[in-house]
This record gives C-alpha cells, structure tokens and sequence, in this order.
C-alpha cells in the first residue's frame, strides 16, 4: 500500500547542514541504472534569432520510450512557450559526449543526472553558458536555491560560476543497495537465512546442487549475481556492499573506492579488507556459485534473468532497489530483505553498509546549457519550467492522469501501474525520464508515494542498524556537496582513469581466474604509484575544509 508522507517530512538524516557549502559533485553513476536514449538534432550554436526554438539532448534509461511521446513534454513546452526539438542519446553516452565535446558542438540543453560531470566542466567549461548572472530570469531555480542552499552551492564552482543545475528529491531511503535472498529456495534446501560469509557460501553451494527452483533442472540455478561492475568504479546492486561485512563504510555502491572513517580519507580498492572480500567471491566463483555471465552482461539481461521464467526463479541471493525490481511482481513474495553479513561468526567489527540519501536526494548535474543556445531567453524558460512544481512531479513519475493524480495545488498522488502487471519502478521509467531528469520536489506538499519507494523503505529495515552504525560526519564522504578547483578536479580525473585501468581489469580477473594472494603487494604498488595518494590528499583537504566550513 501506497505511504503518505506529509509537510516537511524528509528522508532520514539526508539533509546536510545549511551553510555556506565548499561543494563537489559525485562522480557516482547511478549505477545500477543504465543510461540509454536517442537521436539527431543541430547541436547548439545558433544564431540568436530568438525563434522560441530549444534543443534537448536528454539521457534516458533504456527501458524509457520516446521523450516527445510523453504528456507532460507538451506542458513544458506551453509554460516555456517554445517548441522543443528533442535528442535521445543511448548506452553509448560516454562515447558521444567525448566526441561532441572535443567537436564543441553541444546541443541548447543537456538533461541527465550528471551527464555532464565537474570533470566535463573542469576541462570544456567554456562550452557552457554561466547561469549565475541569470538566476533572476529563473524563478524557480531561484526559489529553489533559496529553499536549499546547498543546491546552490552544489552548483557554484569555486571561481563564482554557474554552470550545471542539480535537483531536490527528498524522499529516497538512506539506500539504494538492498539485500536478498530466495526465502522458497531456503525452505527447499531445509536452510536458513545465511548470517555470515561462510553460511551463505553453504548456501549457495545448496542452491547450486540441489534443484533449488524444483523444476527438475539441476542445472539452471544462478545461485548468486550482481549488476555490471563498470570501469569507472563501482555501483549499486554490488558486491562492493560486502566491505561493510568487515566494517569498512562506503556511499553510493563505492563509485572509484575512496572511502571515509572515522574522519580520515581512504581508498578502499587498496585496503586489506577489499583484498578479503575479492578472496570471498573468488572462492565462490571457483565453486560455480556466481554467474558465470557475471562480468560480461550488461543491465538488461542482468535484471531479465533475475525475473525468470514465469513462476520459477533463476536467482538465489542478489541486491537490487526492491525485491519486485530485481525480481519482477510475480516472484518478489519468494524474496526476504536480509541484514549485511558478518565476515565471520563472533567478530567484534561493527557491519556497516553504503549510505546513499545524499546522491539520491540531491542528484547533481541535472541540466546544463551550451554557451552558443540558439534563443538564450527561451532555453533560461525551458531550465526553469523543469523545476516548476507540477512539471517535477510529473518528470519524476509521469503524466498527470496516467502517472499520478493532483489531487490539489498541494496534495498528489502516484498511480499503481496502468497495466496492472508491471512493478512500479519499471513503470516509472518505462514512462519517464525519471531520476534523471531536472525536478523539485518542494518540502511543503503533500505526496502519496508509489509502492516502491515504501517497499524500498520497508527493505531498509533490516540494514538500518548497520547504517546506524556510520556517523555521517565522520564516516560519509560528503562528495555531493563539496566543489574541486579546476586544477585538482584535473588531478583526480586524470589520477582515476589510471588507477581504475588497472583496478577494474584485475577485479575481474581475481574473481575469475584468482590470483590475489600472489599479486596483490605488487597490485597494491603499481595503483599507489599512479597518483592514489595525490587524490586522497586531495580528497582528504577538502573535506577537512569543508568540516571547518561547517562550523
């Protein structure tokens, strides 16, 4: 049943504290989500001929259909009073972006939650136009701002500019990553819920050997997977949730490794503790408990084979958004939400897991607009129409009459599925640009939430302790809200793409093939050696200055 959450109320411990923030983007991917999308148009560089004209090139999920198809497009365009021409770019984003950027041929706007990076901006900000002399042409963003300031100063790079809009979404749970396991599997092997490492090896090896699925294929159980590792660090839905087994605190799924706790900065895809959990899945790798397609399948088929085959589940143990995300409508009543494993039975290490509510609540790099827009006047109305309070909601969630219901000026309510069959998140980005796109969502109004997010709040529970369990001052890297100068973002950009080239290929080739034990020491050398301890320096100063900042 869809949870009403009213006033002021806000996800738990989300909010930063509003002072003057030194602020910086998170390189996170959204992970898990894929970005795909779309097609054509001129690019920017118009003549200003002020003809109400607007391109928009906008990255979309893959499952999300034609942007211009969508009903509140139409509303966009009448409360702008323009006429849109629209792009949608697909998986291959990264691949695009590195060559209309290095062509400087950018479209009027860009949407897409950190579709373009502070790494984008640090390197080709001249190609975008500095909004901080516009605010005034943008009531919404304005009142936004003023609202949340640490949106703005989100937005501020450290010279004054203006160059990229976030957003506000204020109901995500404190994570994204949840844990799960197959409760109809469990009862079939005559097994518990696994509690430690070990447990859920002896698990796993149960699924795998006997007909878990009771089809009478013993062959067909995955008992264990994880969405697409990238090499650009790591997500939601991964295993890197298993360093809280040991402790060891992370946010957003782990992103490029660099961790904090306890106040001091650290890299995680250096630490002894990410060498244990590589040797955990290796291990169970090497015993055919991981899918084998683990390394290769892209999101698509990863979330396609955790929903099987009609009544019959493929997927023993997993992390997903919701069990009936990853799973589908039809199987998710065969999954529980579990709490983080401990590394071992009797350990004294608090578990810890990856705390989101940042990220989430307050995407960054939502919209940005080219310096050469073709009707500057109009793209500054199309950017501040996207926070408008109706077109928010309905960029989030949907069309008003399908999607969600106004209800009044201040009370709405978001609509089960049309289909009847179709899980709530899947809808959602079926027909929307959702969490990608640019939105407010104010504190003031009233919203009926869709059964998703109070499922993914409801599978919070079982790991709210260890959540607990990490300070948000001392343990979160506030990355979201502190903004690099020009030269260190420069650093660490060029820093990671090294360090990652060589991190990444070897996550996979431990788990795969082994071999951490004997190469880990020249592992660990080979990635400080390419600029680790700059970073974290980096890092480390930043949010040392940022703390001071906070008073």
């Amino acid at each position: 049943m869809a949870s009403r959450n009213n006033g002021r109320q806000e996800p738990a411990r989300t909010t930063p504290a509003r002072t003057a923030l030194r602020t910086a983007s998170s390189t996170v991917a959204a992970a898990g989500l894929i970005l795909a999308g779309c097609s054509g148009g001129d690019g920017g560089g118009g003549d200003g001929s002020g003809d109400g004209r607007v391109s928009i090139l906008v990255t979309k999920h893959a499952l999300t259909g034609p942007v211009e198809e969508m009903g509140w497009v139409t509303d966009l365009e009448e409360l702008a009073d323009v006429t849109i021409e629209w792009e949608e770019v697909s998986s291959d984003w990264d691949q695009k972006k590195s060559t209309m950027l290095a062509a400087g041929d950018v479209p009027d706007l860009i949407v897409g939650t950190n579709a373009i990076t502070d790494s984008d901006l640090a390197t080709f900000g001249t190609l975008f136009e500095d909004l901080s002399d516009d605010l005034a042409a943008m009531p919404n963003v304005e009142a936004m701002f003023a609202e949340n300031p640490e949106l703005e100063s989100m937005a501020t790079q450290t010279g004054g500019e203006v160059y990229a809009i976030g957003g506000y979404r204020r109901f995500w749970p404190e994570t994204v990553t949840h844990q799960y396991i197959n409760q109809q599997w469990l009862d079939e092997v005559g097994l518990d819920v696994p509690t430690t490492w070990d447990e859920l090896f002896d698990v796993l090896v149960a699924f795998k050997e006997q007909d878990a699925n009771g089809n009478g294929d013993p062959n067909d159980e995955i008992p264990m997977d994880w969405s697409p590792v990238g090499t650009d660090g790591f997500g939601y839905f991964q295993p890197s949730v298993l360093l809280g087994s040991l402790g060891l605190p992370i946010s957003s799924g782990g992103g490029q490794g660099y961790f904090l706790e306890d106040g001091e900065v650290g890299n995680f895809l250096v630490d002894e503790r990410y060498r244990e959990v590589i040797e955990f899945l290796r291990r169970c790798y090497a015993e055919g408990l991981i899918s084998e397609d683990v390394m290769t399948q892209d999101y698509s088929a990863y979330q396609s084979v955790g929903r099987g085959d009609g009544d019959t589940a493929r997927v023993g143990f997993s992390w997903g958004w919701t069990a009936s995300d990853r799973f589908g409508a039809q199987l998710a009543e065969q999954y529980v939400a579990t709490a983080p494993l401990l590394a071992e039975a009797g350990q004294s290490e608090p578990v810890t897991w990856t705390y989101d509510g940042y990220g989430e609540n307050y995407p960054a790099n939502q919209i940005v607009m080219s310096a050469n827009a073709g009707d500057k006047e109009a793209a500054l109305r199309v950017v501040d129409a996207f926070y408008e309070q109706d077109i928010s909601l309905q960029v989030l969630w949907g069309e008003f009459g399908e999607n969600i219901e106004k209800v009044s000026d201040t009370e709405y309510e978001v609509l089960p599925p049309a289909d009847g069959t179709t899980d709530p998140s899947t809808w959602k980005w079926t027909t929307t640009i959702a969490d990608l796109g640019p939105m407010w969502i104010r504190d003031d109004i009233d919203v009926t939430l869709p059964t998703d997010l109070q499922e993914a709040r409801d599978d919070t529970e079982p790991l709210q302790e260890a959540l607990d369990n990490m300070d948000l001052e001392q343990d979160v890297y506030p990355s979201q809200f502190i903004q690099f100068s020009q030269e260190d973002q420069n650093t660490l950009a060029l820093n990671d793409t090294n360090i990652l080239n060589i991190t990444q290929t070897k996550f996979a080739e431990w788990i795969t093939s082994g071999g951490v034990e004997d190469e880990w020491d020249s592992y660990v050398s080979q990635v400080e050696g390419s600029g680790l301890g700059d970073n974290i320096e980096i890092h480390q100063r930043y949010y040392d200055e940022y703390m001071a900042d906070q008073g």
